[in-house]
């Protein structure tokens, strides 16, 4: 008979909040595969649990490589337990492709429930729970960040991220700029350690919080895209709308950034709602530097 892969979810913070289940499965487990096994180390002293079976590292770097190796132990009838350094393992952490490859092989795969930054921080967060998705880390190039951003722009789910601390005042910026700067948000800090902390606010006021510099693990919940009439969804209305303000002699800069707020729209669709009616007119109209001025520069 093939083996059994248990999937393990650590604690995120505070060791208390350790299922009882994970010191049985440590125990029983013929190998453990751990993300950091210094980190297995300390949590099986705090559980005072002793592992019998062979620890392996898995992670990141070698998951390629060592599925395969994982697989073919639970397929010789091995019990393998995977857990990573916090919460539940495949969540932004090692873990898909060993459940995936175990899936194909027919062999059975198994929970132990627990700890989850992703769930805690929605909870704790103020925002909507009722339909949420996970983003996962926004990518680290600046261009390749606001891309995704605009890509979720208008998703009406509460959005939740994982983010660096040492990045996390860029994000926020790059989120009141897509999402648009008034957007409900929460920065939850340090979940269930000694210095948890959890900030509510617009987008834009806790940008300026972040600049000051942060500290600890990070999760930030957004809350999702406004509902919106007909009319705001209409880009020849928002093009309209800015060029009245324009008429009246209000800065392109400044109609686009009320626009936007009165649609509660990003401020980048008012934008290209303008381009595109520009365009559509075949007016070749541009500023003084040859191109359209980008909203919030």
């Amino acid at each position: 008979m093939t083996g059994t892969l248990v999937l393990a979810g650590t604690p995120i913070g505070a060791v208390a909040d350790a299922p009882p289940r994970l010191a049985e499965e440590l125990e029983a487990a013929d190998v453990v595969a751990a993300e950091d096994t210094r980190r297995l180390r300390r949590l099986t002293q705090a559980l005072q649990v002793r592992t019998r079976g062979r620890i392996v590292s898995y992670f990141e770097g070698n998951e390629a490589a060592r599925t395969p190796e994982l697989v073919a132990e639970l397929v010789g009838g091995a019990r393998v337990l995977l857990v990573t350094d916090a919460g539940m393992p495949s969540v932004s952490d090692p873990g898909y492709r060993l459940v995936a490859a175990a899936v194909e092989q027919g062999i059975r795969v198994t929970a132990v429930p627990g700890p989850s930054a992703v769930l805690t921080a929605l909870a704790l967060s103020g925002l909507p729970v009722d339909r949420f998705c996970f983003e996962g880390f926004p990518p680290r190039k600046a261009g390749e960040r606001l891309g995704r951003l605009r890509e979720a722009a208008g998703e009406r789910r509460t959005l939740v991220y994982f983010e660096s601390p040492h990045r996390l005042a860029g994000t926020l910026a790059a989120m009141a700029e897509v999402f648009g700067a008034d957007r409900r948000a929460a920065v939850c800090r340090e979940l269930t350690k000694t210095y948890e902390e959890v900030r509510r606010g617009p987008l834009a006021e806790l940008a300026s919080w972040a600049a000051e510099g942060v500290r600890g693990e990070i999760t930030v919940v957004v809350a999702g895209a406004p509902e919106r009439g007909p009319a705001e969804l209409d880009a020849g209305e928002l093009a309209r709308r800015v060029r009245v303000r324009e008429e009246a002699g209000e800065r392109r800069k400044e109609a686009i950034a009320a626009v936007a707020t009165e649609a509660g729209v990003p401020k980048r669709e008012v934008f290209d709602a303008v381009v595109a009616a520009k365009t559509a007119a075949g007016s070749g109209e541009t500023t003084a530097g040859g191109t359209e001025p980008e909203p919030g520069r």
